[in-house]
């Protein structure tokens, strides 16, 4: 029961400071955040997946299937937005582009 509190303590706790962190930042620090962000959602999804291959229980094996998905939809949204960012840096002539 008390390493329940405990991680449910440091869960909470990550939540507030990632918040007061994320708000902080000011708005042309935010794709170079993002890419940092994709990165760390990238090995998320790894460990998820190595967690969800080693499941000996349905429960366990539930909760790793929707990490790897809830992991799958941060990354791949975070991709999106980084891109979606940057194009506001490109250029609208003729020349600008890809």
């Amino acid at each position: 029961m008390t390493a329940s509190v405990a991680l449910l303590t440091v869960f909470v706790l990550a939540v507030f400071v990632g918040f007061e962190v994320i708000s902080k930042v000011s708005s042309t620090l935010h794709t170079p955040l993002m890419s940092g962000a994709n990165a760390i959602h990238g090995i998320i999804l790894i460990g998820a997946i190595i967690v969800a291959g080693r499941a000996e229980s349905t429960g366990v094996l539930v909760a790793a299937l929707l990490a790897v998905v809830l992991a799958t939809l941060n990354l791949v949204g975070g991709f999106v937005v980084t891109d979606r960012m940057l194009e506001m840096f490109r250029g609208r002539g003729p020349g600008a582009g890809r």
